[in-house]
Parts: C-alpha cells; structure tokens; sequence
C-alpha cells in the first residue's frame, strides 16, 4: 500500500501581519487618535480605520475601546513608576531625586497626552475605568506611602500625620496638575512651573524646606 500524502502546512503569507504587529497597531493608532479626539466620541470604528485591521482582528484581542485605553493607561503607569525610581530607591538627595521625578513624570505625561486626559475625563462615568485608574493610582501612592515611613526626616516633619492620607494628597495633586498641563491649561502648560510647582509641594509637605544634605538615608 502505498504511503500516505500528507499535506503541509499552510505559510503565512509575508503580507499578512503578525498578532504582536496588529495588537500594537490598534494600540498605537488610539493613542494617536486621542491626541485630537476626546475618548467618548471615539468609535471602534474609528481605530479599526486609523489601525487598518479588521473588526474581527480587533476583538480578539480587545473587548471594547475601554480595554485598549487600559492597556495604554498601564503601559504610561509603568513608565511613571520608572520615573520615580531615583526618589522611591533613595539613591539621591530627596529633593534633587523628586524634581527628577517631576521633570521624567511632566515629559512622560507630555507624551502620552491623550491617553491621560482620556482616562482622567472617563474614569468617573465607567465603572471598569474607575476600577482601572484607582488601582494604578493606588500603585503610586502605596510606593509614595513606604518611601516616606522609610525616611526619618519626612516623618519627624509631619509628625503624627497619616502617612498613606498625605501620600495619596501628593499623589492625586500631580495627577490633576499633570491632567491641566496635558489639557493645555495655563499656568501648568508652561513646563518648568508645572515641574516647580510640583516640586515645591513635595518637598515643602515632606521637610518642610530642601533636605539637608546627607541627611537623607
């Protein structure tokens, strides 16, 4: 008897794209929209057009536009965090480490515009948004909260504050400052008094004044 024939699999063709190709192109085509287009008037249809893929390529990867907006308000999240390093990790003076922190923080947030005034405006009105966005702004504050109980001079300022209350104060303050700023409303469009503002305020909240050289641990 003569063998079997078996047929060989079928070759993707060089045309078509890859999964990790159409995923990244619907996420990159919605922040683009959101540059010049509010989220609720923002239609699948309108990222299907901008990204070029199908409807059924969409959903598959994504349930709605809200998913795709969570993916991009993680991703700018973990960007923030890294900002943050220098002052969370105590590796420079606190207050040189904060204004660094600002200054990554006010470009990342420059950069990802529209997706944050997205996430700002909707997240009171979506309940898997409001999920979203108290979760990620929790991540900051909780890291906020253990650098200040780690660091004797901010403690001995704020006496017997509660710690979590004024990091998570610190933390929706720049939140909003950086929403104006990407909302292009003065004084915070202007960089440099968004970054010195900011600033200010940490450092005033947590010492009171600049920190003592070396004082920190």
């Amino acid at each position: 008897m003569a063998p079997k024939r078996t047929t060989p699999p079928a070759r993707r063709s060089s045309t078509t794209p890859a999964p990790a190709e159409l995923r990244e192109r619907i996420l990159t085509a919605t922040r683009d929209l959101l540059r010049d287009h509010r989220f609720d008037t923002l239609s699948v249809a309108d990222i299907l057009t901008a990204a070029d893929v199908s409807r059924a390529s969409f959903y598959f990867y994504f349930a709605g536009k809200q998913a795709v907006l969570g993916e991009l308000v993680r991703d700018a999240v973990t960007q923030g965090q890294q900002a943050a390093e220098p002052w969370i990790d105590r590796r420079q003076d606190p207050a040189d480490a904060l204004r660094a922190g600002v200054s990554d923080g006010a470009r990342l947030w420059r950069a990802n515009a529209g997706v944050l005034r997205a996430i700002a405006e909707s997240w009171g009105s979506d309940d898997g948004l409001r999920t979203l966005w108290l979760e990620q702004m929790d991540l900051f504050t909780e890291a906020a909260a253990a650098r200040i109980r780690s660091d004797p001079q901010a403690l001995r300022h704020l006496g017997g504050a509660d710690v979590r209350a004024v990091a998570a104060s610190l933390t929706w303050m720049g939140e909003r400052l950086y929403y104006l700023a990407a909302s292009g409303v003065p004084p915070f469009d202007d960089e440099q008094v968004l970054i010195d503002v900011l600033t200010h305020a940490w450092t005033s909240t947590l010492y009171g004044h600049r920190p003592q050289p070396g004082s920190h641990p």
